[in-house]
């Protein structure tokens, strides 16, 4: 099973704006003559901000036999089903405190803080569509994609049977 993870309005809008305003800004900064320092400058920024996007940004979430896989524009982050102590539905709240990480430059993901659930890492795009993956060993991970209540029954019917 494979989900995709949808972008909210705010994220696009987020997205687009930042992307248009850098490119923007590195398009007169190369027409300037005997500039190349800028140049340089502007490049190495649109890097920074572009590579986190690339190793962060979620995708799909998809659920074989073995794994819940959060799957990434460079890597797929998997999480072993055995590991899983809890799925449930969950959205994040306005009070959510970013540590670090991206509050709508291609998604949210990164470390974020909340007084009733506490820290955990997230990768969603919308926060209607998300769930709350709580591993043994206390990590936790907030993620989203469409159909979230079908991920979780999913994921909750195959975790191994010891663990229910």
């Amino acid at each position: 099973m494979k989900k995709r993870v949808e972008l909210s309005s705010y994220c696009w809008i987020i997205t687009l704006l930042t992307f248009a305003f850098i490119c923007g800004i590195f398009v007169c900064t190369v027409k300037i003559p005997n500039n190349n320092t800028a140049v340089w400058i502007w490049g190495v920024a649109v890097a920074v901000l572009v590579l986190p996007a690339l190793c962060y940004m979620p995708l799909s979430v998809s659920l074989d036999n073995k794994s819940l896989n959060i799957n990434r524009p460079l890597k797929i982050k998997s999480i072993p089903l055995t590991e899983i102590a809890e799925v449930r539905l969950c959205s994040p709240t306005m009070g959510a405190k970013r540590i670090c990480g991206s509050g709508g430059w291609f998604g949210w993901y990164g470390w974020f803080k909340e007084a009733d659930l506490g820290k955990y890492f997230a990768y969603y795009g919308k926060a209607s569509d998300c769930f709350l993956v709580t591993l043994k060993d206390g990590r936790k991970y907030m993620l989203g994609c469409k159909d979230a209540p079908e991920t979780v029954e999913a994921i909750n019917k195959l975790k191994p049977y010891e663990e229910r």
